[in-house]
């Protein structure tokens, strides 16, 4: 059995923007792009920085979409773990073309740099901002994605063989036009706590059932919540709160935070599952939360970021009949703008503590 690469062991087919780089090369590469970078090479420059020092760990941050960002301790080598479990998953191969287009603020764009580094591929790295894919011609076998990337690069999309979409929910809109697309899209789960994604699926599939990753084992807590064991990232099981419902031993379906549940005249409304049913009737951002009231405890509410017709979308929604009677939004609300993350990921605390505080 072949044994696993370290940090140190850079795949002698890595390429950046064109160029290979040995372990020792990336110093003068990390220093070039904090001294002379643009915002987001100075931030790969600070990571290649802490990828080259010689101490076995790293501190990461979370995203903050469910809370405070908090910091956290992980080995090297669980990284270089997940980026050989991510080119088992995907059929990432030695000497492959891959896109770098997210913010190397947060791990989902720091892991695309190590599995560059260690599966031995030809990254090219571009601002995350704006279509990554403008005026770009190259056919990338491999890139990684924010919804909102994909939404600003749909018309050159197919230059992307395989493409993993995560960091937030893609709209069922969205899904559809890649359905479209002959590029081999994916629908990721996971989290700085796992190194990026443990499980995905596939846009083309015709369920929600996302499949785990090599190594990974899933359980269920009496919350109905996820819980993940992944030995060769960390040796805590990773307790979440999301509800899930298992379908197989290496397979689940996600529904919701149990942190967001309603709880509506005494019948549990998920969020996302409404938002998820609802999303095709609306082109605008979007989401469902509640709010206080006297006979139900609490009563779904839809929240726009900008003014809509709320007649013709309720009414559009009833007519669809895809919701119950408790999962029917009783108001609308507009917020001129929703609170989000460093890296674009809704937060819904405290975008639904903005609408509490707004004036009647």
């Amino acid at each position: 059995m072949n044994q696993k690469p370290n940090y140190r062991n850079v795949h002698n087919r890595f390429k950046l923007n064109g160029n290979n780089y040995s372990f020792n090369d990336l110093f003068e590469v990390a220093y070039s792009f904090i001294k002379e970078g643009k915002p987001h090479e100075k931030v790969i420059g600070d990571f290649l920085m802490d990828w080259l020092d010689p101490k076995e760990e790293l501190i990461l941050k979370t995203s903050g979409s469910t809370g405070t960002p908090k910091q956290m301790r992980y080995a090297k080598q669980a990284m270089v773990n997940s980026a050989l479990a991510t080119g088992d998953h995907f059929g990432v191969q030695i000497g492959d073309r891959a896109l770098h287009c997210l913010s190397a603020d947060f791990i989902a764009g720091k892991m695309m740099l190590v599995r560059a580094m260690i599966l031995g591929l030809e990254l090219d790295i571009v601002s995350p901002n704006g279509n990554v894919l403008e005026e770009n011609p190259t056919v990338y076998d491999f890139a990684a994605m924010v919804p909102i990337q994909v939404v600003n690069a749909m018309s050159q999309i197919s230059q992307v063989k395989t493409l993993l979409v995560g960091g937030a929910a893609p709209s069922t809109s969205l899904l559809q036009q890649l359905q479209s697309q002959k590029t081999n899209s994916f629908v990721t789960f996971g989290m700085t706590e796992t190194l990026t994604h443990i499980a995905s699926r596939s846009v083309k599939s015709k369920d929600s059932v996302f499949n785990v990753l090599p190594g990974v084992k899933i359980t269920q807590d009496a919350r109905q919540c996820l819980n993940i064991e992944v030995p060769h990232l960390t040796k805590d099981t990773v307790v979440t709160n999301d509800l899930v419902t298992i379908v197989s031993d290496t397979s689940f379906i996600l529904l919701g935070r149990i942190d967001h549940v309603i709880n509506s005249g005494g019948v549990k409304v998920i969020p996302e599952a409404v938002e998820e049913k609802i999303s095709s009737l609306i082109t605008c951002p979007f989401f469902i939360t509640s709010i206080a009231d006297e006979q139900l405890g609490q009563k779904v509410v839809l929240v726009f970021e900008q003014k809509e017709d709320t007649q013709n979308i309720l009414g559009l929604i009833k007519e669809k009949q895809v919701l119950s009677t408790y999962e029917l939004p009783k108001n609308v609300f507009f917020l001129d703008a929703f609170e989000y993350t460093e890296n674009g990921k809704l937060k819904r605390e405290a975008t639904t503590a903005k609408l509490e505080a707004r004036p009647y």
